[in-house]
């Protein structure tokens, strides 16, 4: 299974989650996205939900050399490590240093370019359901998660078109609900997965907000 892109996997994804949402099972949601990629996912989740769409900037910290390759996250202040994968790569938190504060510099200009002014959204008795366009690690989603289970929402949901068993294995436990459409015994990349993985833009997730702005401050 490979979707064509970003915007129909979204469709795809919005489906079964319009589904369990007429099923009552996710009451009053908010939709987070993770930019930038995550963002083409959820503005067609948001749309068929008719929920407020917002972001949640996470930047991922990549392994020396190979950035891909995931071994913690940011989100906020505060700094998630896989400690799993540090110890496979011999990597210390000291050796890291250059890489997150490369990465915090990264994830304060995202935070001031797209949110422009706006306080985050109050999840309080909602469900946040947070949406990317695919898991690797898992690492940066669940830095996501976590950080999303302190604002106090009523459930927390992770919701992606396709990742690997063993990250959606590692994020069960971060939410309540984990919904991934397509589970690939062998998993490399998330890119592999679609036909069109063009990298989004800071404007792309701008227009994306902007289209949304409707319904973001609104509550169903």
């Amino acid at each position: 299974m490979r979707f064509h892109d970003r915007a129909e996997a979204g469709r795809i994804l919005a489906e079964l989650l319009r589904a369990r949402h007429e099923h009552g099972a996710l009451p009053d949601p908010v939709v987070l996205a993770l930019p930038r990629g995550g963002v083409a996912v959820a503005v067609e989740v948001a749309r068929a939900l008719d929920t407020p769409l917002d972001v949640l900037v996470v930047r991922k910290i990549g392994a020396p050399h190979q950035e891909e390759y995931g071994v913690g996250a940011i989100v906020g202040e505060n700094v998630l490590y896989d400690e799993a994968a540090l110890d496979r790569l011999a990597l210390t938190e000291s050796r890291l240093a250059p890489v997150i504060e490369r990465e915090r510099r990264e994830l304060q200009r995202r935070e001031r370019l797209y949110r422009q002014g706006r306080p985050a959204p109050d999840l309080r008795g909602r469900t946040a359901i947070v949406v990317d366009d695919g898991l690797a690690t898992g690492s940066t989603a669940r830095a996501a998660l976590r950080a999303v289970r302190r604002l106090a929402p009523r459930r927390t949901v992770l919701a992606v078109p396709v990742g690997s068993p063993e990250a959606v294995s590692l994020l069960l436990p971060e939410a309540d609900d984990v919904f991934c459409l397509y589970q690939p015994a062998t998993f490399i990349a998330v890119g592999l997965w679609y036909e069109d993985f063009e990298q989004l833009s800071d404007d792309d997730v701008l227009a994306a907000l902007s289209t949304a702005g409707s319904r973001r401050t609104g509550r169903s």
